[in-house]
């Protein structure tokens, strides 16, 4: 029985091997949950910024400024590209910060062929919804941006996938959800890309931090 018990022993050490060469289980769960909450922060200053604009009789709403064609629109979507560059830009540090923690717990490496490829697989989609995006903005068909964006972001998680965990697929999958149910609302979109980089990252970080993390 210890001669077997062995050889499974052995065995769950190899397949631990090839997972940790073939995947990137260095992503930290604490990562969503800042990105999540940089976005919650980041889509209330957007809200307060549309949201401020007098009309004749009352206050002008994000969707009915979305909707309405006024030529203030596109200097209010660059207000909206420089909040949205700060998230990301907030984001993505944290998230080096915290993957190279964990990797360094795990004796892995945070930069090697894995995570290139994962990289990769998960910029195609985004440097392609990045420039539809601006294709958007050129046209000034703004009302979908935040689908668009929530779409392609949907996509490239779906993409990567393969290369790190399952766990992130099934992000993906609500992101696309979300981004196709926004582009039915029009006027909408902050809502929803509140709730797509927001709250779904902060659920799927708390997810990941007591599934893998809180076990390392």
């Amino acid at each position: 029985m210890t001669e077997k018990e062995d050889q499974l022993g052995h065995l769950s050490d190899i397949k631990n091997m090839m997972e940790k060469s073939s995947r990137f289980l260095s992503l930290s769960g604490l990562t969503g949950i800042f990105a999540g909450v940089y976005a919650l922060v980041g889509a209330y200053l957007v809200y307060s910024d549309f949201h401020i604009i007098p009309s004749d009789t009352a206050r002008v709403s994000y969707a009915e400024f979305i909707t309405s064609g006024n030529d203030s629109v596109m200097l209010k979507i660059q207000s909206l590209f420089i909040i949205g560059a700060i998230v990301l830009l907030l984001s993505l540090v944290t998230g080096y910060i915290f993957t190279k923690r964990k990797a360094k717990k795990q004796n892995l490496n945070v930069w090697d062929s894995t995570t290139k490829r994962m990289v990769v697989s998960l910029s195609i989609p985004l440097v392609a919804g990045g420039i539809f995006c601006l294709i958007l903005i050129k046209h000034q068909v703004v009302g979908l941006i935040a689908p668009a964006t929530l779409i392609f972001y949907g996509l490239a998680l779906l993409n990567a996938s393969k290369y790190t965990f399952n766990d992130v697929k099934y992000l993906g999958v609500l992101e696309i959800i979300l981004g196709l149910v926004s582009a039915y609302y029009i006027g909408r979109g902050l809502l929803f890309w509140a709730v797509g980089f927001g709250m779904l990252h902060i659920v799927y970080g708390t997810v990941m931090y007591f599934k893998y993390d809180q076990k390392k």
